[in-house]
């Protein structure tokens, strides 16, 4: 081997020794400041410790979550803005919340982000342990209202995958005043008798991916909150649930609408609803337009295709009004399978706003092998293509 060899070999070995080095020193192993992987010790304070040093660091950042079983016994906040836009959370482990849900049920979040840009959140599973929360608001008890798994707010450049949530005390994931979120591959699960379980929830964001993920929960698989726009979901299997729906919209008078909305190839086994757009039967300026359904299948869906705008639970301060939420734009397009109902296709539109530009294009639903039909109240647009059942705009 020749002197230059040599020294080429020496100068690669110092460069791979200096890159791991410099990589072993921006990543935060939770259990170096405290973290116990045994289920039982509370490891909040050891996880805002490693956050604080990899958001301080002008470098990217890595804090690691080992294997193992980590009690999250508080609420906690990552809050920023930091130093660097590229911290990764990479976790092998599980988190725990608290099994007594009053220790974090009035907190409405679990595991919150905020003021954070360039923050990715890779693999690994969160427990919210909510089953107790769940009988008590199912046995009619005044109850906490639940605290959401996980949630990004105010925050830019976002990326979720391959992280599974499981038996959140109310949502699993919500997207909150926030600018290009990709949420991939994520796996949610909960009881379909969970309540207010919805898997990912977005309110207030713009440019959010949903991508190639499975969420079957006791709520809305993704449900669309007022200011959402630039919204597409693609490849989600839902079920149980209650759908993916746009809403509800229109709780209060002045309030942002929903636009530029797209849901395709996706599949609804045994849920609810399948596509749906809901808004309170009251006054409000608010809109939902530019949406499209495309390439969506339905397993014995209880109402497959439904606009519902006279939302009123508990016949609250609504009774005898009307919607003012303007639907605008929407399109069916190649949506086939079953419906568990004989009402496959429901447009129940404002009387003040009725909804226009309703599309269908090559739909194909079956109530027990036999004819569906559709029902339309002050609904207008046009069918192209097989439409079955006859469409009735």
């Amino acid at each position: 081997m020749t002197r230059t060899m040599k020294y080429n070999m020496l100068v690669l070995f110092l460069i791979s020794f200096t890159s791991s080095i410099a990589m072993a020193a921006l990543q935060y192993n939770v259990v170096s400041y405290g973290a116990k992987p045994d289920g039982q010790t509370d490891s909040s304070k050891a996880f805002l410790a490693a956050w604080t040093q990899a958001c301080a660091s002008t470098k990217a950042a890595t804090i690691y979550v080992p294997t193992g079983r980590f009690a999250v016994s508080k609420k906690v906040a990552f809050q920023g803005p930091c130093k660097n836009n590229a911290i990764v959370f990479l976790i092998d482990g599980t988190l725990l919340a608290p099994s007594d849900y009053k220790v974090i049920g009035n907190s409405r979040n679990w595991i919150i982000f905020e003021h954070v840009n360039g923050v990715t959140v890779s693999g690994g599973t969160l427990d919210g342990q909510g089953s107790g929360l769940w009988s008590c608001k199912n046995s009619g008890k005044s109850c906490p209202t639940g605290a959401t798994s996980l949630e990004f707010s105010n925050s830019n450049n976002i990326i979720i995958t391959k992280l599974a949530s499981v038996n959140s005390q109310m949502f699993h994931i919500v997207i909150n005043e926030c600018q290009n979120v990709k949420v991939q591959s994520v796996k949610i699960s909960a009881s379909g008798e969970s309540p207010n379980t919805d898997g990912i929830h977005i309110g207030g964001s713009t440019n959010v991916n949903i991508l190639n993920s499975n969420i079957g929960t006791g709520d809305d698989c993704v449900s669309i909150g007022p200011g959402t726009s630039n919204l597409w979901v693609q490849n989600v299997a839902c079920g149980p649930g209650h759908g993916i729906s746009i809403g509800s919209l229109g709780k209060d008078l002045q309030e942002n609408g929903v636009q530029n909305v797209t849901v395709t190839t996706s599949t609804f086994t045994g849920t609810e609803n399948g596509v749906r757009i809901k808004t309170w039967g009251r006054p409000s300026n608010s809109f939902a337009r530019n949406i499209l359904f495309q390439h969506v299948v339905m397993n014995n869906v209880q109402n497959p295709i439904v606009i519902d705008q006279n939302y009123c639970p508990d016949n609250n301060n609504c009774p005898g009004q009307v919607s003012g939420v303007k639907i605008s734009d929407v399109t069916y397009q190649d949506i086939h399978g079953s419906s568990a109902t004989e009402v496959a296709v429901k447009f129940d539109c404002s009387k003040k706003y009725p909804c226009s530009g309703i599309k269908l294009e090559d739909v194909k639903l079956t109530y027990k092998n036999q004819l569906a039909e559709a029902s339309c109240t002050n609904a207008g647009g046009t069918s192209s293509g097989f439409v079955q059942p006859a469409s009735c705009l």
